[in-house]
C-alpha cells in the first residue's frame, strides 16, 4: 500500500486542532511490508512545560495518541467512507522524568488487512497501537497502548 505520509499529517494537524496547538510535527509516517508506523515530535517549548521544566504529561499523551491516529489514517483512511476510527481506551506509562523535545514513535499491533477483514465480515474491529516515548538521547521516557475500533457508518 502507498500512502501520502505529507496528506496523512497534514489532514490530522487540520481536523485536530488540539494536536497543532502543542506544536505536534511529524517525521516519519510508512506503510510497508514491515508494518504501520509513525513518529511525531513534540518541540521543548515552556507553554507546555510542566511544573520541573519537562513536557506536561498531557501533551505527552496528546503527543502519543496524535501519532496513534496517524496510524490509523496511513492503514484505514480508505475505509472512512464506511467507517468512523474512534479511540477507544488508552493506557499510558510515564517511565522516566523526560526533558527538552520527545517523539512518540507509533506502530500498528495488527496486520491493517485483518482488520479490515473483520469489517467486511459487518464486525466493529478493534486494534491496538503501542506507542514509545524517547527524549533527544533515544531514553523510553514512557510507554503507551491506545485501543481504536473502526465503527461501521450506518
Amino acid at each position: 500500500m502507498t500512502i501520502d505520509a505529507n496528506a496523512v499529517a497534514e489532514g490530522l494537524l487540520a481536523t485536530v486542532p488540539f494536536a497543532r496547538t502543542i506544536g505536534t510535527r511529524f517525521t516519519e509516517i510508512t506503510v510497508d511490508a514491515d508494518g504501520v508506523r509513525a513518529v511525531a515530535t513534540l518541540p521543548d517549548d515552556h507553554a507546555t512545560h510542566n511544573h520541573v521544566g519537562g513536557p506536561h504529561a498531557g501533551a505527552m499523551f496528546t503527543l502519543a495518541e496524535t501519532a496513534s491516529g496517524a496510524i490509523v489514517l496511513a492503514a484505514f483512511g480508505s475505509q472512512l467512507h464506511r467507517a468512523t476510527p474512534l479511540a477507544v481506551r488508552a493506557e499510558i506509562a510515564y517511565k522516566k522524568l523526560a526533558m527538552g523535545e520527545v517523539s512518540a514513535t507509533a506502530t500498528l499491533s495488527r496486520p491493517p488487512a485483518d482488520v479490515v477483514s473483520e469489517l467486511d465480515a459487518g464486525l466493529r474491529p478493534e486494534f491496538e497501537v503501542n506507542i514509545v516515548i524517547t527524549d533527544a538521547a533515544g531514553v523510553t521516557t514512557g510507554e503507551m497502548t491506545i485501543v481504536w475500533t473502526l465503527r461501521p457508518n450506518r
